[in-house]
């Protein structure tokens, strides 16, 4: 009987760690394939005049929408759209069944310059690809560096620098990634996400403005949410 136990238990193990594995392989090969693709994208992207080649990123991906970066991480991708919050969840820049996904904005955002909210979202993978780096700023020594709080976001219609107001981490929720302000106070909302922030930026904001909301899980299954502040032309 203990014979049988005992390999029973040892079967068990040995499946768990034959899974694992596989699991581990499966990551690995998927990560790799969007740092290939990420590097190969970059090519379309001249990073000191913020020149995006959207013509030639749209041949590849028709739902091609943008670019983002957030300084000193490593998110710095070309960004999708679909007409649904979940394809690119599981599926990287060239259509390809992946399960680190890409990053892409809210279906609902029009990106036609009128979107008082637009959201970014992407997986925080652990070696830190997609938007696995977003856990970054909220270190100390990351938002309190000027350089850090500014994002670049450009689409065929516009060309941005974003300035960051609130960082923090919650359960999931639908509250702050909303994009509909008919029966929402704009001026309530922003103040709800700043009262939100594990920082005072003291960046004021009127009902006039624009924001960008990237959006990530954390390592708790939470979410580490930053919003920030249209402000300028890059």
């Amino acid at each position: 009987m203990n014979k049988k136990i005992l390999w029973i238990l040892f079967s068990l193990f040995l499946c768990i760690f034959i899974i694992s594995i596989f699991k581990i392989g499966i990551y690995i090969i998927n990560n790799n394939s969007n740092n290939k693709i990420k590097n190969e994208l970059n090519k379309s992207i001249n990073k000191n005049t913020n020149k995006i080649d959207f013509k030639k990123l749209k041949e590849q991906n028709s739902d091609t929408v943008g670019y983002i970066k957030v300084n000193n991480t490593n998110i710095d991708y070309v960004v999708v759209k679909t007409n649904n919050n979940d394809y690119y969840l599981n599926h990287n820049f060239n259509k390809e069944y992946n399960t680190s996904g890409w990053i892409f904005t809210d279906y609902r955002n029009k990106l036609d310059g009128t979107d008082k909210n637009i959201i970014v979202y992407g997986h925080g993978l652990k070696d830190k690809s997609m938007f696995g780096s977003l856990k970054d700023t909220m270190n100390k020594d990351w938002y309190q560096d000027k350089n850090n709080r500014e994002i670049t976001f450009i689409t065929e219609k516009e060309k941005y620098k974003y300035q960051i107001f609130s960082i923090y981490e919650i359960e999931v929720e639908d509250y702050y990634i909303n994009t509909d302000f008919t029966n929402v106070n704009f001026e309530e909302f922003i103040n709800v996400l700043k009262s939100r922030s594990i920082y005072d930026f003291k960046i004021n904001i009127s009902k006039e403005d624009q924001i960008l909301t990237l959006s990530t899980c954390s390592d708790n299954d939470k979410r580490i949410v930053v919003h920030s502040k249209k402000i300028k032309v890059s």
